[in-house]
């Protein structure tokens, strides 16, 4: 049995009259940003947002499995006001918020990839930071219970899979796919990742009915 904060998220879960007109500069405010970097040729910017905006939705889909599987509770789920609720542990809000974050923490990088921080690697160390600021911005949203947690390896007491899998791939594969030097791989790094998420949305949402 679904626990009451999944039930929750299972209600408004797609439900299009949730919606909302901020939605729409949100979506704006994406396009412009994505515009800005686009007409400065900042490939490597773009490249960088889209891989981790693409990282993120491969960690919503297989949160929308676990709850499909259990019929207890996703990892993450999201029973709070939301305009939309893409997937359990999705609304739209959090989709453009990732959309953006690629870009605006690759901005903060050194240019100097080889330099070093306390010993440590600049885009290690970048991650590292980047991952603790987002799993205490999910505290806070968890305290408010606009994110919810169901279980005991995933919650305040038990930070650390909330940051080795919910974010520092996400910061390294977007820092990883910056520093490439050939937009060649850029272009098909991000389409794979692109690809695999449609193709899971496709099998599990459309097809199988799962999330």
């Amino acid at each position: 049995m679904p626990t009451p904060s999944a039930a929750a998220a299972l209600k408004i879960l797609r439900d299009a009259s949730q919606f909302q007109w901020y939605v729409i500069p949100l979506f704006a405010l994406v396009v412009y940003v994505y515009a800005v970097e686009f007409e400065r040729k900042n490939w490597s910017l773009i490249f960088a947002g889209l891989a981790f905006w693409g990282m993120d939705w491969f960690n919503e889909i297989w949160n929308g499995i676990v709850f499909h599987l259990t019929n207890y509770a996703p990892v993450w789920g999201t029973p709070g006001k939301s305009a939309f609720v893409i997937l359990i542990g999705l609304n739209i809000e959090i989709c453009f918020m990732f959309a953006l974050a690629g870009i605006t923490f690759s901005k903060m990088l050194p240019m100097d990839k080889h330099l070093k921080i306390f010993g440590v690697p600049n885009r290690l160390a970048f991650a590292i930071g980047g991952s603790i600021f987002c799993v205490f911005v999910e505290y806070l949203l968890n305290a408010v219970g606009a994110l919810t947690w169901d279980y005991a390896w995933w919650n305040v007491g038990a930070p650390w899979l909330i940051f080795l899998l919910g974010y520092l791939p996400f910061f390294l594969v977007a820092f990883w796919v910056y520093d490439m030097e050939n937009l060649r791989k850029q272009i098909i790094t991000v389409a794979s990742i692109l690809t695999f998420d449609a193709a899971c949305l496709i099998l599990f949402g459309v097809i199988l009915k799962w999330i």
